[in-house]
Protein backbone atom coordinates (compact mmCIF):
# COMPACT_ATOMS: atom_id res chain seq x y z
CA UNK A 1 0.00 0.00 0.00
CA UNK A 2 1.61 3.56 -0.76
CA UNK A 3 0.48 5.87 2.52
CA UNK A 4 2.31 8.90 1.70
CA UNK A 5 2.98 11.04 -1.50
CA UNK A 6 6.17 13.51 -1.64
CA UNK A 7 6.42 15.76 -4.63
CA UNK A 8 9.47 17.52 -6.72
CA UNK A 9 7.81 21.12 -6.96
CA UNK A 10 9.05 22.95 -10.78
CA UNK A 11 8.32 20.08 -13.53
CA UNK A 12 5.85 18.18 -11.48
CA UNK A 13 3.28 20.42 -9.68
CA UNK A 14 3.97 23.26 -12.37
CA UNK A 15 5.07 23.11 -16.07
CA UNK A 16 8.58 24.07 -16.04
CA UNK A 17 8.91 25.69 -19.18
CA UNK A 18 6.18 28.01 -18.14
CA UNK A 19 6.81 29.07 -14.96
CA UNK A 20 10.21 28.94 -14.86
CA UNK A 21 10.66 30.34 -18.23
CA UNK A 22 9.17 33.72 -17.10
CA UNK A 23 11.95 33.58 -14.11
CA UNK A 24 14.72 33.12 -16.09
CA UNK A 25 13.14 36.18 -18.28
CA UNK A 26 13.14 38.66 -14.94
CA UNK A 27 15.94 37.47 -14.21
CA UNK A 28 18.16 38.08 -17.08
CA UNK A 29 16.06 41.85 -17.38
CA UNK A 30 16.94 42.16 -13.52
CA UNK A 31 20.72 41.24 -13.70
CA UNK A 32 20.89 42.53 -17.07
CA UNK A 33 22.70 44.72 -19.60
CA UNK A 34 24.83 43.31 -22.11
CA UNK A 35 25.69 40.58 -20.21
CA UNK A 36 21.98 38.83 -20.45
CA UNK A 37 22.94 37.00 -23.05
CA UNK A 38 25.93 35.27 -22.12
CA UNK A 39 23.58 34.34 -18.37
CA UNK A 40 21.53 32.76 -20.64
CA UNK A 41 23.77 30.65 -22.28
CA UNK A 42 25.87 29.81 -19.00
CA UNK A 43 22.22 28.34 -17.68
CA UNK A 44 21.19 26.82 -20.80
CA UNK A 45 18.51 28.97 -21.28
CA UNK A 46 17.16 29.68 -25.14
CA UNK A 47 15.05 33.20 -25.00
CA UNK A 48 14.40 33.18 -28.51
CA UNK A 49 12.10 29.76 -28.19
CA UNK A 50 11.79 29.75 -24.28
CA UNK A 51 13.14 26.48 -23.67
CA UNK A 52 15.83 24.97 -21.60
CA UNK A 53 18.78 23.04 -22.55
CA UNK A 54 18.05 19.09 -21.20
CA UNK A 55 21.71 19.85 -19.42
CA UNK A 56 20.41 23.06 -17.62
CA UNK A 57 21.54 23.67 -14.59
CA UNK A 58 18.24 25.15 -13.25
CA UNK A 59 16.29 22.02 -13.89
CA UNK A 60 17.99 19.98 -11.04
CA UNK A 61 20.21 22.27 -9.20
CA UNK A 62 19.34 23.93 -5.73
CA UNK A 63 19.58 27.74 -5.87
CA UNK A 64 23.16 28.08 -3.90
CA UNK A 65 23.98 25.86 -6.43
CA UNK A 66 22.93 28.00 -9.36
CA UNK A 67 24.37 31.05 -7.56
CA UNK A 68 27.71 29.52 -7.57
CA UNK A 69 27.73 29.02 -11.62
CA UNK A 70 26.00 32.61 -12.05
CA UNK A 71 28.37 34.62 -9.65
CA UNK A 72 31.71 34.38 -11.83
CA UNK A 73 30.20 36.34 -14.14
CA UNK A 74 28.73 39.18 -11.77
CA UNK A 75 31.86 40.48 -10.25
CA UNK A 76 29.80 43.54 -9.31
CA UNK A 77 26.83 41.03 -7.24
CA UNK A 78 28.03 39.40 -3.61
CA UNK A 79 26.74 36.17 -3.02
CA UNK A 80 24.03 37.46 -1.00
CA UNK A 81 22.75 40.11 -3.13
CA UNK A 82 22.79 37.50 -5.71
CA UNK A 83 21.11 34.97 -3.72
CA UNK A 84 18.48 37.71 -2.33
CA UNK A 85 17.61 38.50 -6.34
CA UNK A 86 17.17 35.06 -7.30
CA UNK A 87 14.98 34.27 -4.31
CA UNK A 88 12.67 37.17 -4.39
CA UNK A 89 12.17 36.81 -8.55
CA UNK A 90 11.33 32.85 -7.61
CA UNK A 91 8.52 34.19 -4.98
CA UNK A 92 7.37 36.11 -7.70
CA UNK A 93 7.27 33.76 -10.18
CA UNK A 94 4.32 33.00 -12.36
CA UNK A 95 3.73 29.58 -11.77
CA UNK A 96 1.65 28.02 -14.35
CA UNK A 97 -0.01 24.59 -12.85
CA UNK A 98 0.98 21.07 -14.67
CA UNK A 99 -2.61 19.95 -13.92
CA UNK A 100 -5.79 21.08 -11.84
CA UNK A 101 -3.58 21.05 -8.19
CA UNK A 102 -6.72 21.69 -6.01
CA UNK A 103 -8.34 18.85 -7.62
CA UNK A 104 -5.84 16.52 -7.62
CA UNK A 105 -4.17 17.00 -4.82
CA UNK A 106 -7.20 16.98 -2.28
CA UNK A 107 -8.77 13.78 -4.60
CA UNK A 108 -4.83 12.15 -3.05
CA UNK A 109 -5.69 13.78 0.16
CA UNK A 110 -9.16 12.53 0.40
CA UNK A 111 -7.61 9.10 0.12
CA UNK A 112 -5.85 9.48 3.15
CA UNK A 113 -2.52 10.19 1.97
CA UNK A 114 -0.16 12.37 3.68
CA UNK A 115 1.51 14.56 0.69
CA UNK A 116 5.11 16.30 1.13
CA UNK A 117 7.07 18.49 -0.76
CA UNK A 118 10.73 18.39 -1.54
CA UNK A 119 12.13 20.98 -4.11
CA UNK A 120 15.56 22.19 -4.78
CA UNK A 121 14.13 25.71 -4.95
CA UNK A 122 14.33 27.62 -1.30
CA UNK A 123 11.58 27.32 0.91
CA UNK A 124 9.99 30.62 0.89
CA UNK A 125 9.60 30.99 -2.76
CA UNK A 126 7.82 27.38 -2.29
CA UNK A 127 5.55 28.12 -0.13
CA UNK A 128 4.58 30.84 -2.07
CA UNK A 129 3.95 28.97 -4.80
CA UNK A 130 1.95 26.56 -3.23
CA UNK A 131 -0.27 29.12 -1.58
CA UNK A 132 -0.75 30.97 -4.66
CA UNK A 133 -2.27 27.74 -6.34
CA UNK A 134 -4.43 26.65 -3.16
CA UNK A 135 -3.04 24.22 -2.18
CA UNK A 136 -0.70 24.68 0.82
CA UNK A 137 -3.17 23.22 3.44
CA UNK A 138 -3.00 20.13 1.72
CA UNK A 139 0.70 19.54 2.68
CA UNK A 140 1.88 17.71 5.52
CA UNK A 141 5.63 18.51 4.87
CA UNK A 142 7.24 21.31 2.93
CA UNK A 143 11.11 21.34 2.09
CA UNK A 144 13.20 23.48 0.52
CA UNK A 145 17.24 23.17 -0.17
CA UNK A 146 17.61 25.45 2.91
CA UNK A 147 15.23 23.88 4.95
CA UNK A 148 18.25 22.20 7.39
CA UNK A 149 18.13 18.29 5.30
CA UNK A 150 20.08 19.83 1.93
CA UNK A 151 19.00 18.97 -1.68
CA UNK A 152 18.06 15.92 -3.96
CA UNK A 153 19.82 13.79 -5.03
CA UNK A 154 20.70 12.98 -1.74
CA UNK A 155 17.68 12.14 0.32
CA UNK A 156 17.78 13.68 3.13
CA UNK A 157 14.26 15.92 2.59
CA UNK A 158 12.58 12.69 2.41
CA UNK A 159 14.33 11.08 5.04
CA UNK A 160 13.33 13.92 6.93
CA UNK A 161 9.34 13.39 5.70
CA UNK A 162 9.29 10.23 6.62
CA UNK A 163 10.70 10.65 10.19
CA UNK A 164 8.43 13.88 10.99
CA UNK A 165 5.03 12.30 9.40
CA UNK A 166 6.01 8.60 11.06
CA UNK A 167 6.06 6.64 7.69
CA UNK A 168 7.46 3.89 6.39
CA UNK A 169 9.73 4.73 2.90
CA UNK A 170 8.89 2.01 0.89
CA UNK A 171 5.04 2.42 1.52
CA UNK A 172 5.97 6.10 0.05
CA UNK A 173 6.07 7.11 -3.71
CA UNK A 174 8.70 10.13 -4.62
CA UNK A 175 7.41 11.90 -7.52
CA UNK A 176 9.17 14.03 -9.93
CA UNK A 177 10.61 15.00 -13.27
CA UNK A 178 14.45 14.63 -13.46
CA UNK A 179 16.82 12.17 -12.37
CA UNK A 180 17.92 14.25 -9.02
CA UNK A 181 14.29 13.24 -7.85
CA UNK A 182 14.42 9.61 -9.02
CA UNK A 183 17.80 9.13 -7.31
CA UNK A 184 16.46 10.81 -4.16
CA UNK A 185 13.96 8.46 -4.01
CA UNK A 186 15.78 4.85 -4.46
CA UNK A 187 18.42 6.37 -1.85
CA UNK A 188 15.39 7.05 0.64
CA UNK A 189 14.22 3.47 -0.39
CA UNK A 190 10.88 4.77 -1.82
CA UNK A 191 8.89 4.13 -4.86
CA UNK A 192 10.40 5.92 -7.66
CA UNK A 193 7.32 7.82 -9.87
CA UNK A 194 8.49 9.72 -12.77
CA UNK A 195 6.41 12.55 -15.06
CA UNK A 196 6.48 13.98 -18.33
CA UNK A 197 5.83 17.40 -17.10
CA UNK A 198 9.52 18.57 -17.10
CA UNK A 199 12.22 18.50 -19.23
CA UNK A 200 13.66 15.35 -19.47
CA UNK A 201 12.34 12.58 -21.63
CA UNK A 202 10.33 9.36 -21.13
CA UNK A 203 13.59 7.55 -22.43
CA UNK A 204 15.27 9.84 -19.91
CA UNK A 205 13.92 8.65 -16.88
CA UNK A 206 12.14 5.07 -17.42
CA UNK A 207 15.09 3.05 -16.25
CA UNK A 208 15.95 5.33 -12.99
CA UNK A 209 11.78 4.74 -12.35
CA UNK A 210 9.20 2.72 -10.97
CA UNK A 211 6.18 3.87 -13.71
CA UNK A 212 6.72 6.74 -15.93
CA UNK A 213 3.51 8.79 -15.83
CA UNK A 214 2.44 11.94 -18.61
CA UNK A 215 1.74 14.00 -15.24
CA UNK A 216 0.82 13.58 -11.29
CA UNK A 217 -3.28 13.51 -12.58
CA UNK A 218 -2.60 9.69 -13.32
CA UNK A 219 -1.08 9.29 -9.76
CA UNK A 220 -4.47 7.67 -8.75
CA UNK A 221 -5.04 5.09 -10.94
CA UNK A 222 -1.34 3.85 -10.34
CA UNK A 223 -1.70 3.91 -6.81
CA UNK A 224 -4.58 1.62 -7.16
CA UNK A 225 -2.74 -0.95 -9.59
CA UNK A 226 0.22 -0.66 -6.96
CA UNK A 227 -2.15 -2.00 -4.30
CA UNK A 228 -3.49 -4.28 -6.26
CA UNK A 229 -0.15 -6.03 -6.81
Amino acid sequence: MIEAVIFDKDGTLFDFRQSWGAWMRNLLADLGGGRAAGLAQVLGYDPARNDFAPDSPVIALTTPEIADILHPHLPDLSMVELLERMNRLAAEAPMVPAVDLPVVLGALKARGLTLGLATNDTEVPARRHLADAGVLDLFDFVAGCDSGWGGKPAPGQLLAFVAQCGLTPEKVAMVGDSLHDLDAGRAAGMQAVAVLTGIATHADLAAHADVVLPDIAELGGWIDSFSAR
